[in-house]
């Protein structure tokens, strides 16, 4: 399958495609997945570790990124590229992620703003 014209040496060693490796072109080469196929990996080089991904062709992502290719933010991370930390109040919010594209957190009843660390007109009292 990844052999080159001209078959294998006098050795046994094969001459493999750039895609595929091993002695008889058994395998993916690096940045490759998916053998027989052998498809060359897709990490996004903002989110990804490397190009080299799994035999199923998922990347190894960056802490604050996630996705097949590494080309979205990681739950509590927004704003793709850059994937800066949601920072919601632990005492506003209702959880501790926010939306992936804006970094707004999910507040409470009567609480408000970006990281929902305020009131709502006419509530006082924030932290409940």
């Amino acid at each position: 399958v990844g052999t080159l014209p001209g078959g294998c040496d006098s050795a046994g060693r094969c001459f493999c495609r750039p895609e595929f490796a091993g002695p008889r072109c058994e395998q993916c080469s690096p940045e490759h997945h998916s053998y027989p196929h052998c498809y060359a990996c897709s990490c996004d080089s903002r989110g990804a570790v490397d190009n080299n991904c799994s035999p199923v062709g998922q990347c190894r992502c960056h802490v604050n990124f996630a996705g097949h290719t590494c080309n979205q933010c990681a739950l509590g991370f927004y704003g793709y590229p850059s994937c800066s930390p949601c920072q919601c109040s632990r005492e506003g919010s209702l959880h501790s992620t926010c939306d992936q594209e804006t970094g707004q957190c999910s507040c409470r009843p009567k609480v408000t703003g970006l990281r929902c660390d305020s009131c709502v007109p006419g509530a006082y009292g924030f932290p409940h």
